[in-house]
């Protein structure tokens, strides 16, 4: 007997969300791509995993390899926060006391 932590219906109206969250940043990329990409990429992993846990409280094992498609993901919305980061540090000017 197992005490999970999730059920079905839950995680089946996360993915909606996630969906939905995932459609709008895409249709919206044009406002700040960067920010939109990141968003698209922190949306799919998050359904991703929503799924995944969907398929194993079912007991069902579809997905392959899940965790390379999650950790891809990740990746790339980490490199892009790191470069916007860079950028932002040359925003300010030096100060001298």
């Amino acid at each position: 007997m197992t005490n999970d932590q999730f059920d079905i219906d839950t995680l089946k109206r996360l993915r909606n969300k996630l969906d939905y969250i995932y459609s709008i940043a895409k249709i919206n990329n044009h406002d700040n791509p960067e920010l939109m990409d990141v968003i698209e990429d922190l949306a799919q992993a998050s359904k991703m995993f929503a799924d995944m846990k969907i398929q194993e409280l079912s007991n069902q094992a579809e997905i392959k390899s899940p965790q390379g498609y999650i950790v891809s993901k990740l990746s790339n919305s980490y490199s892009r926060m790191k470069e916007y980061e860079k950028g932002k540090e040359g925003d300010f000017p030096n100060w001298k006391l």
